[in-house]
């Protein structure tokens, strides 16, 4: 490519938003142009490894014949850890997995619910589809700016020599990089990565013979599980962990606001690192070898924090518009969803050759009407909520472990005995008033 090139799209960033975009774009006839900083797709790009399958078979039907999936999922669970016990609460179903009879397979009658999947692998794969429609993909190549004119945004600055790159429009995909670099920017300074809005998780990949993964978390040949985790998981900061099963390997994280990581003091890699020593979780474990370790940033800002999302010549997607589920650990279906509706916009706006604010404000209408904005509306409150009862994250997965083993332990004290030492359990903790008032806010902050 030289220098000042000219194409109809730039999209930067070919993370699942970004090459959603670039593909849509592609398939219509647009020059598309996909940026990606790292050595190639998914190299710096990380994820707990949930990829929900109904939106990306919209772009590419019938994928899970052919993309590098790990495992569909059967099984999802919630675990609350108190420091030494573990209460568990899960589902198993094989309509998660239409087609698959217990011995697993590739499903035929439509994708399972979810696959696990690792992100150097699956992206790489999903940029290629776009590239096999005509988007032209550049690899190790930084987008440092944004090139203005008359208020309007003509193109790109990249890092390579004679880097200015010139289109009709933008869509910045590049995840929270761009809320520090580009988009303050695009919104006159008015929104940044503030650390109450954003989790900070580490992850570990574990390697681990496939039979044992199967025999540890009881599942059935090729199928998977996921296990999102809360209470003495993540130190004492206010967070999640969460372990989720591949082919040949697990993957294993936790994830605390930056704000708390901040006041604490404490060193993300002492926290998972505590996570796996619990004895609910170092048992499974035990005898993997770790392959590979990340950290990443990831936006919990909600609906509340989501930033201008277009204006004269760009529009903002995925990670960098802060679409993330976190209460359903929904993020790659959403950014998909958002990249493909930014492009659909651009594919109108070309037809009419306006690309001013008015023209893109279509892409904020049409997220409006999807379940991208619905669902981060309908949790908009849940961001405070969590900020003003950290008790959910901590005392209560300590209730809960107390409570439930005055309920199961078995001894000569009478059963009305029992009863007695498990509402004391938890009113040591929390006054039947207090508990009272925390389901009523949760309730709220859900609605």
């Amino acid at each position: 490519m030289s220098g000042n090139e000219r194409f109809d799209c730039i999209v930067v960033g070919a993370g699942p938003a970004g090459t959603a975009a670039a593909l849509t774009l592609a398939r219509a006839g647009v020059k598309v142009v996909l940026f990606e900083r790292g050595e190639f797709p998914g190299a710096k790009n990380v994820m707990g490894g949930v990829l929900y399958s109904k939106t990306l078979n919209k772009l590419v039907p019938g994928f899970w014949k052919e993309a590098p999936l790990e495992r569909p999922v059967i099984e999802q669970n919630l675990w609350m850890l108190s420091s030494d016990s573990v209460a568990k609460v899960g589902y198993r179903s094989p309509r998660f997995v239409p087609g698959h009879a217990a011995e697993g397979g590739v499903p035929d009658e439509g994708p399972a619910n979810a696959f696990t999947v690792l992100r150097a692998k699956f992206d790489r794969w999903f940029a290629q589809k776009a590239v096999d429609a005509g988007a032209l993909l550049i690899t190790e190549t930084a987008v440092e700016d944004l090139l203005w004119e008359n208020g309007k945004v003509v193109g790109v600055q990249t890092g390579r020599d004679d880097g200015k790159v010139y289109a009709d429009a933008v869509i910045v995909t590049a995840g929270l990089h761009a809320l520090n670099s580009l988009i303050p920017k695009m919104a006159d300074g008015r929104l940044g990565i503030k650390p109450e809005h954003v989790a900070l998780a580490v992850k570990q990949i574990i390697a681990l013979p496939k039979e044992k993964i199967e025999d540890r978390f009881n599942l059935p040949a090729g199928m998977g599980a996921t296990i999102e985790l809360v209470g003495a998981s993540t130190s004492g900061l206010t967070g999640i962990s969460f372990i989720y099963t591949n082919a040949d390997s697990i993957s294993i994280g936790a994830g605390a606001m930056l704000s708390d990581y901040v006041k604490s003091g404490k060193h993300p890699y002492d926290v998972i690192e505590d996570f796996k020593a619990h004895p609910a979780i170092k048992p499974l474990i035990a005898g993997g070898e770790v392959k590979e370790y990340l950290g990443h940033l990831i936006p919990e800002g909600g609906y509340n924090a989501v930033p201008k999302l277009y204006g004269d010549g760009f529009m903002v997607a995925g990670d960098s518009a802060m679409l993330v589920n976190s209460v359903h650990r929904e993020g790659s279906n959403l950014a998909m969803e958002s990249g493909r509706l930014a492009a659909e916009t651009f594919i109108k706006a070309k037809e009419r050759k306006d690309y001013s604010a008015r023209s893109f404000a279509a892409y904020r209408d049409a997220l409006d009407k999807s379940f991208v904005l619905k669902d981060l509306r309908k949790y908009r409150g849940i961001q405070h909520y969590l900020d003003s009862h950290p008790q959910i994250f901590l005392s209560y997965p300590e209730m809960v472990s107390e409570a439930a083993f005055r309920f199961l332990n078995v001894d000569e004290a009478p059963k009305a005995e029992h009863e007695k030492m498990m509402v004391q359990a938890v009113t040591n903790r929390r006054s039947m008033m207090g508990l009272l008032s925390d389901l009523w806010a949760g309730w709220r902050a859900t609605r």
